[in-house]
């Protein structure tokens, strides 16, 4: 049998370190044929590590998932590019294996991946296509024309999202797996695939595809109850928004209840109205953590940003959240088409009134492909269509600065423990990996709330 290693690529850490789910469905659609193992980057000590794992292993093929592509600050801005290519160097200097990229981030820019870290294949989408792509090469078929293969002769990207099962593979001795459950004790779910939303700077669609492919919700109970045997001490639902549909999602929520399982959860949340008693069935079921994708409480910016609700439906939702006992949490896009004093200064008195909660704050929207803000850069002449975006650039609204933004908030802000601005150095990249060293588990940041 063939050996396939999967590597996560992801090196972040903070605000905590985000478990590989993808690779478990990577490796549940090659269990059958390939052997594989899976490394991943947080929990080795350092690159001579992986080429020492690389060269015991032996393997034939290799897959390297690029999940982030930069940390998303427009402030303190850092692409990983390098980080990747160093990468890639350590893996070609200790195996002749065929390097094959993929994941979220690689989705996004699959032929300036493919070309910058010399990998030998890719697969732009979802990774259970790597089984059609090994098997492919097994046989010495033409694997060019499959949905979303990328070879070093591609031009454009055909993508299609998966339609064939999808099985994740969980190994609770996994040395991966005990290192994120001895750091900050996280493990997350998928409860389906897909966005029906077109916010205006969100890549979801374009990796998922905009029709939701729903999981069985015993299914996702039965993986609940296995990570928590496992070890889990907090589960995060990785949805693009997990009340994308309230009766799916309700139906989750049930069989948590009926499946007993007892530890807490969150995950994001689109701040959109809720049913009647919503929130109060997910308290229930274990949900602890709302994390809304809320981005401006201005109306016309919410419209700019195609966004599925307005700034009234925001506080109901907060209202339904804080009244079921909830911790709220509400991330914030600043700076985007049509930003200006007045639209910042009517987030900002927003967001004053809304009660007990934490708040993010990006001061500046990373422009990717496939998305309406990168045709909006386009037509303004920030970009050109011909521009390799794969180090951050990010949207510069004409009538305010990032710089501006980032001021003004900080000084709204006064110091509130609770307003966290910019992804790089905020409180919580100090303060959260701190509490984690002693212990806690979690997200954390309701230690923040007031």
């Amino acid at each position: 049998m063939k050996k396939v290693l999967l590597i996560s690529a992801n090196m972040m850490k903070k605000p905590y370190p985000v478990y590989p789910l993808g690779l478990d469905y990577v490796a549940g659609a090659l269990q059958a044929r390939y052997e594989t193992r899976i490394l991943d980057m947080n929990g080795l000590s350092s690159l001579d590590t992986l080429g020492d794992q690389i060269r015991q292993y032996a393997p034939d093929y290799i897959g390297l998932s690029i999940r982030n592509i930069d940390n998303t600050d427009t402030i303190n801005s850092k692409g990983f590019l390098s980080d990747y290519q160093d990468l890639a160097a350590i893996i070609r200097k200790n195996s002749d294996a065929k390097l094959i990229l993929g994941g979220s981030g690689y989705t996004i820019f699959p032929l300036e991946f493919l070309h910058a870290l010399g990998a030998d294949y890719g697969i732009a989408g979802e990774g259970e296509r790597m089984c059609e792509l090994l098997d492919g090469l097994e046989t010495k078929s033409d694997v060019s024309e499959m949905p979303g293969m990328i070879t070093k002769d591609t031009r454009s990207v055909s993508y299609r999202a998966w339609e064939g099962q999808t099985r994740r593979i969980f190994h609770p001795d996994a040395v991966h797996t005990k290192y994120y459950l001895s750091y900050g004790g996280m493990l997350n779910l998928q409860t389906k695939r897909g966005c029906p939303f077109r916010c205006s700077y969100c890549t979801y669609p374009h990796i998922e595809g905009g029709k939701m492919r729903f999981y069985e919700p015993e299914e996702i109970a039965r993986q609940a109850r296995e990570l928590e045997d496992a070890g889990a001490k907090y589960i995060f639902m990785t949805d693009s928004a997990f009340n994308a549909d309230y009766e799916h999602s309700r139906q989750v929520a049930q069989a948590f209840i009926d499946a007993r399982v007892s530890i807490p959860w969150g995950g994001f949340f689109a701040p959109t109205v809720p049913p009647a008693g919503y929130y109060r069935i997910l308290a229930d079921a274990g949900l602890t953590h709302v994390e809304f994708g809320t981005e401006s409480m201005c109306d016309p910016m919410l419209h700019r940003l195609r966004k599925p609700f307005a700034a009234a439906d925001v506080f109901a939702a907060h209202r339904e959240a804080l009244q079921a006992g909830l911790y709220i949490a509400h991330y914030f896009l600043l700076g985007g088409p049509g930003e200006n004093e007045q639209t910042l200064q009517e987030t900002l008195t927003g967001v004053d009134q809304l009660e007990k909660a934490v708040f993010f704050f990006f001061c500046g929207i990373r422009i990717y492909p496939h998305t309406s803000i990168y045709d909006t850069a386009v037509r303004e002449g920030q970009i050109r269509s011909s521009q390799n975006l794969i180090e951050p650039v990010f949207y510069q609204s004409p009538f305010i600065s990032d710089v501006e933004i980032m001021q003004r908030v900080e000084a709204h802000a006064a110091g509130r423990v609770n307003w966290l601005i910019g992804a790089g150095e905020s409180k919580a990249t100090r303060i959260l990996p701190r509490l984690y060293d002693r212990g806690h588990t979690g997200p954390l940041w309701e230690h923040l709330i007031p």
